[in-house]
Formats: structure tokens, C-alpha cells, sequence
């Protein structure tokens, strides 16, 4: 984009965020199927089009909150007729929504031991994608990436999602967050790149934070999407 288009993306992306006047932000008022799903809805068609793409057994979330976008996630792969969520929350929250395909799973994303356990009994050569929506602190969002990489096959996607705060462009004061944990993470990490076609919507929450695995651990190969 210009920088004009930028600034028309960036000043729409403020309004949608925060909500007009005295309305609330909207993504606390957007819903999936009866349920909060608290998400930009460019990004979740954007996660149906890498669903379709990737086509994988087992999507990992991290941050479940009241449950809608393991909902979604889980109604793509119905669409899909394959697969299912993990999703990984410190908290229990009472009335999420219950799906066959959706395993609901009570600890710390950052918990190697845990995360470790829930693969440890799974085929390797199944086909993962990762999603990271919990605490948005830079050193909890690096130590996601680096635990839940090696678990991301190549030509599949680990999503940091957020990666918005800190003023890009909204809440300016957050300080330190996803989008710093990539530029360390990805500084130190050839196999993944930021996919910036994902981003074709021009608003995203996750600006940044679209990473495909494009080699295997270890490479020293770089490429550009």
C-alpha cells in the first residue's frame, strides 16, 4: 500500500477497534454463531482460506476465552470433514460451546511439559496449524513460538495474532508484544517467514504474524512469499 492507503487502512482499523463513540469496541460485540468470538472478521477469512489450503488434522490454539473461534475453527473443519481444535486456556469459562471436534484443554500455553504431553501420543507426520491468542506480552508470545514451532510442518502456518497493539495502530501504551516476539523470533529462526499475502484484506490484527514454515529445522535457506 501507499502511505496514504496505509493511513485510510490504519484510521478505519482505529474506528473498528475502538468502536464509534459510545459504542464499545465492535470486536467485543461480534459473535459466531450465538457465541463471542472475539476477532477481526478479515482474519477469519483468511484462516478458512489457509484451512482450505492446509487441510490439517489438528489446529492448536492458544487463548480460548468464551470458545468462538474454536467454534469457527471447528464448523471450517466440518466443511472440510476432517480434523479437529486443541485449545489451550489458564481459565474455565462455563457455557463454551461444545463440538466433537474441539478438545478444551486447562493450562499455560508457555508449559513445555504440556504441550509436549498433548502431541507426544500423535502421529508426527500429521499435518498442524498453530494459533497464539493468549497473553500478548513480547516474552510469553516468544516462548509460544519457540515451544510450538517445531511442531509446524512445512508449508503449514504458526498465526501470532494481536500483533496490532503497541501503536500499530491501536493502544499505543501496551508496550512490548507479539509483534516484537516475531522480529526476535524470526531474527533467530530461518525456517519461517511472514506471509504478507494473507494480508490482502488491508485491516488485520495480525499484521506481521501470518508465519509459514517454509523449511525444515535447521535450514539456512531463506525465502520471500
Amino acid at each position: 500500500m501507499t502511505p496514504e492507503e496505509q493511513s485510510i487502512a490504519d484510521a478505519f482499523h482505529r474506528l473498528y477497534y475502538d468502536g464509534p463513540q459510545g459504542e464499545g469496541r465492535v470486536f467485543h460485540r461480534t459473535r459466531w454463531m450465538g457465541t463471542p468470538c472475539l476477532k477481526c472478521p478479515l482474519d477469519l477469512w483468511a484462516y478458512q482460506e489457509i484451512l482450505a489450503e492446509v487441510r490439517p488434522d489438528l489446529v492448536i490454539e492458544t487463548g480460548t476465552h468464551l470458545g468462538g473461534s474454536a467454534l469457527f475453527l471447528a464448523h471450517m473443519l466440518d466443511l472440510l470433514g476432517k480434523g479437529e481444535v486443541m485449545t489451550i486456556d489458564v481459565l474455565e469459562h462455563a457455557g463454551r460451546p461444545t463440538h466433537e471436534r474441539i478438545q478444551y484443554v486447562k493450562g499455560s500455553s508457555s508449559d513445555a511439559a504440556l504441550v509436549r504431553g498433548l502431541v507426544a501420543a500423535r502421529r508426527p507426520e500429521e499435518k498442524r496449524l498453530v494459533i497464539l491468542d493468549s497473553d500478548h506480552s513480547k516474552e510469553h508470545v516468544l516462548n509460544e513460538l519457540t515451544l510450538f514451532a517445531p511442531y509446524v510442518p512445512v508449508g503449514s502456518y504458526l498465526i501470532v495474532e494481536d500483533t496490532n497493539v503497541n501503536g500499530r495502530p491501536v493502544l499505543p501504551d501496551f508496550g512490548p508484544g507479539p509483534l516484537e516476539a516475531i522480529t526476535e523470533f524470526l531474527a533467530g529462526n530461518r525456517d519461517f517467514v511472514a506471509d504478507v499475502s494473507r494480508e490482502k484484506f488491508l485491516m488485520t490484527f495480525n499484521r506481521g504474524g501470518y508465519l509459514k514454515r517454509i523449511s525444515p529445522e535447521g535450514s539456512t535457506v531463506r525465502s520471500c512469499i
